[in-house]
């Protein structure tokens, strides 16, 4: 434990109670790392629930290193590209669980949901309904802590004393299909471009969705054209099971959000896959997308969790919370000894 009067701002943290106690660590391996004073513990949460392959891979290292030396970066504004995002692009669009899919890259979750939304708007601004600015998300989501995503959270801690929020943003009940409803009959479908949902709710407390909710939503969205956003951010590469989540209740989204996982957080990477109907959607902005290393370091990321997760011919068995109703065999996350083909837990049928 340091015992200095740390100059270090630590994020979601009492700053007066850690300044002079942090628990600093140096090394990491498989699923434990080990703090300065040489203490081993076991990481049960993944970090940020995001080393989905463990500490210590070299081989992520190496990927990350050799496209360093060949070409550490340039922008991809405008006509420019580089071999590992086309690449990458490709292996995350022939994945994904959305037809004709374009990938727009981003540096991070919070990055990949306020572009999410910006497109939401712009894609109904190129269609000629400018008015569909409204965004709906859930109670105890939580969508990162950039400007829309602040405004799209549902956890009250995230949203005090930071001045106003997005107006043209709302929650509902995140367990209530009918609440969503008749929240964009309130608003009116014709001004909502969008409805984010966590297939599983993290952050906020590890809620499951009940049977049918996920797929309820999804017809909502089809039957009212507002456009379905899934964030899989914490859900993506292996944590329920699939690629990126919504493949488990067989739904295809118009967009999916992603980030964590596509790396195993080794360097930072997200993105949004977009279903070819909201490429209308123009010019969306991003300073760091297609960033070759993060690039790199996927493309050898993607080859381990097809090449070790397929060992595993089960599903990710997924907790539930205290209290909820529902029995686990009546869950679309409980445990199943017969994975789809082409999620990362079939490793043969996977085209890494």
């Amino acid at each position: 434990m340091a015992s200095s009067d740390s100059r270090f701002w630590h994020p979601f943290a009492d700053m007066h109670a850690v300044r002079s106690a942090e628990l600093t660590l140096v090394s990491g391996d498989g699923v434990h790392v080990t703090d300065e004073d040489g203490r081993r513990y076991l990481d049960g949460t993944a970090s940020l629930w995001n080393v989905n392959v463990g500490h210590g891979r070299t081989e992520l290292a190496e990927a990350a290193a050799a496209q360093m030396r060949e070409l550490a970066t340039y922008g991809a504004f405008g006509a420019f590209n580089n071999p590992r995002a086309r690449e990458l692009t490709d292996r995350l669009a022939d994945l994904a669980p959305v037809a004709d899919s374009r990938i727009f890259l981003t540096s991070g979750g919070g990055d990949s949901i306020d572009t999410a939304a910006k497109l939401a708007r712009r894609y109904f601004a190129a269609i000629g309904q400018p008015e569909r600015v409204h965004l709906i998300s859930r109670s105890q989501g939580y969508h990162g802590t950039h400007g829309l995503g602040t405004s799209l959270g549902g956890i009250p801690a995230n949203r005090v004393d930071v001045g106003p929020l997005d107006p043209n943003a709302s929650q509902v009940p995140h367990d209530s299909l009918e609440a969503l409803e008749t929240e964009i009959e309130r608003v009116g479908a014709d001004r909502v471009a969008a409805v984010f949902v966590e297939p599983v709710i993290g952050a906020g407390g590890v809620h499951q969705p009940r049977p049918g909710y996920i797929e309820g939503v999804d017809a909502l969205c089809k039957r009212t054209g507002v456009l379905h956003v899934v964030d899989a951010v914490i859900a993506g590469f292996g944590r329920l099971g699939e690629w990126f989540g919504p493949e488990r209740w067989g739904i295809r989204p118009d967009m999916i959000t992603f980030a964590k996982g596509v790396t195993s957080a080794y360097i930072p990477l997200g993105g949004v896959i977009l279903m070819l109907t909201a490429n209308a959607a123009k010019k969306p902005s991003e300073n760091v997308g297609g960033f070759g290393i993060a690039c790199a370091a996927m493309e050898a990321l993607c080859r381990q969790y097809a090449a070790e997760l397929g060992k595993y011919n089960i599903r990710v068995v997924c907790l539930r919370s205290a209290g909820s109703p529902d029995s686990p065999s009546s869950s679309p996350c409980a445990g199943t000894s017969t994975p789809r083909a082409g999620s990362p837990t079939t490793g043969s049928t996977s085209t890494c």
